[in-house]
């Protein structure tokens, strides 16, 4: 009876040893095949905030990326002079959407003729750009970016750019959008959630982007 038992006890620990294999495996293959693209289209927190909301798109990181200064903090690179963006890194499954469409869908969210930021807020740090990390990321970027500027009509100023160290922003700039914590601004005090909505309006982002994309733009009709 207890050598039957035993066995039985083989047998379970075996199977058990086999699925956790599998699950190793299969997480393994999900984690290779994700990939990730590097924008900067003027606040991150409204750029998290559209690609977060993509089908295929597993998650987007606040952060700074394009200057020479290590670990920059949130106030250094405001100040300017740093050589950082604020950009966001976008993970994704490329079985769903492809990098292609992310970066047409970039392009009509963002205005790619203005050089000095966007929409309210002006300066270096918020600049729009493409990081790429090899020549194919590059020789696509470059054609999207011919694409839409085709389709716009306008000259498009936004650069491709060789990737740099991508510096995740601080705890508190990761899901602004939807945060409940209570902030003070100048409407008052506000949970960020609100307070984003208000930014994000007052700045005349989508308000924007409809103009310069119409039925195009791809998040501007959702604020």
């Amino acid at each position: 009876m207890v050598a039957i038992e035993f066995r039985h006890f083989k047998t379970g620990l075996l199977a058990a040893l086999i699925a956790v294999g599998i699950g190793i495996q299969c997480h393994k293959a999900y984690a290779a095949e994700s990939e990730t693209l590097i924008v900067a289209g003027g606040c991150f927190w409204c750029v998290e905030s559209d690609f977060e909301s993509v089908p295929g798109v597993t998650g987007a990181v606040s952060g700074y990326t394009g200057g020479d200064i290590k670990n920059p903090t949130y106030k250094q690179v405001g100040k300017g002079g740093t050589g950082h963006y604020e950009a966001v890194r976008i993970s994704f499954d490329p079985a769903r959407v492809s990098r292609e469409t992310l970066l047409n869908m970039f392009f009509r969210s963002i205005d790619p003729t203005d050089a000095g930021g966007q929409f309210c807020d002006r300066g270096e740090t918020y600049r729009t750009a493409i990081f790429v990390s090899n020549n194919a990321e590059k020789s696509l970027a470059n054609a999207v970016k011919a694409k839409a500027e085709q389709e716009l009509g306008r000259k498009i100023v936004t650069p491709v750019l060789s990737a740099k160290t991508f510096y995740e922003a601080e705890d508190y700039h990761q899901d602004y959008y939807k945060g409940r914590k209570l902030v003070v601004t100048r409407f008052g005090p506000k949970r960020q959630a609100e307070a984003y909505k208000r930014y994000r309006k007052a700045c005349g982002r989508d308000a924007r982007v409809r103009q310069l994309w119409g039925s195009a733009a791809p998040f501007a009709s959702g604020h």
